[in-house]
């Protein structure tokens, strides 16, 4: 792996964050557990738009975190300034030819997806790439949410019970 491409500055991220509002996840799931949704729950509270990629819920007509969802990028109808990919490494690089044609400014490759093609491509087009980082935890960790686990839900505190004795 070549660790230049996957290094990204702080400055760099802060960038991609502050100017990407429209964020298209590719592999977004419905289900509350996975890490798709919970990353994306995550950024849409924190006033992103997230547009679910996954044809199998577009399949069906099922929403995902309140929002229409398409099977394919080239389904979107309105511009992207991200495209997040939650896919294996081996399925990124049509999803960076795919975010080329459509005028995304960023490729976004979550932790664990490292494609040096796709990378290698999305920068000679002049777009921003980022691999192996969670948008979450980058965004967390730059703009002061990392106190946050998984989703908001209350489920998980740091604070203690009172028990009675």
């Amino acid at each position: 792996m070549n660790t230049m491409n996957t290094m990204n500055t702080i400055d760099q991220l802060s960038r991609i964050l502050s100017r990407s509002h429209t964020i298209a996840v590719v592999g977004l799931s419905a289900e509350w557990h996975r890490p798709s949704f919970f990353a994306s729950k995550y950024m849409q509270d924190h006033g992103y738009r997230i547009v679910p990629v996954n044809p199998r819920y577009a399949k069906t007509g099922t929403d995902v975190l309140g929002e229409t969802c398409y099977a394919d990028l080239a389904d979107i109808p309105f511009a992207v300034d991200m495209v997040d990919v939650f896919r294996r490494s081996e399925d990124v690089l049509p999803i960076a030819r795919q975010a080329i044609a459509m005028g995304a400014r960023c490729l976004w490759q979550q932790i664990g997806v490292v494609n040096e093609e796709a990378d290698q491509l999305v920068r000679q087009a002049g777009m921003d790439s980022v691999m192996n980082r969670c948008v979450k935890i980058e965004h967390g960790r730059l703009f002061g949410g990392l106190n946050l686990v998984g989703v908001s839900t209350g489920i998980i505190s740091a604070k203690r019970r009172l028990t009675k004795a």
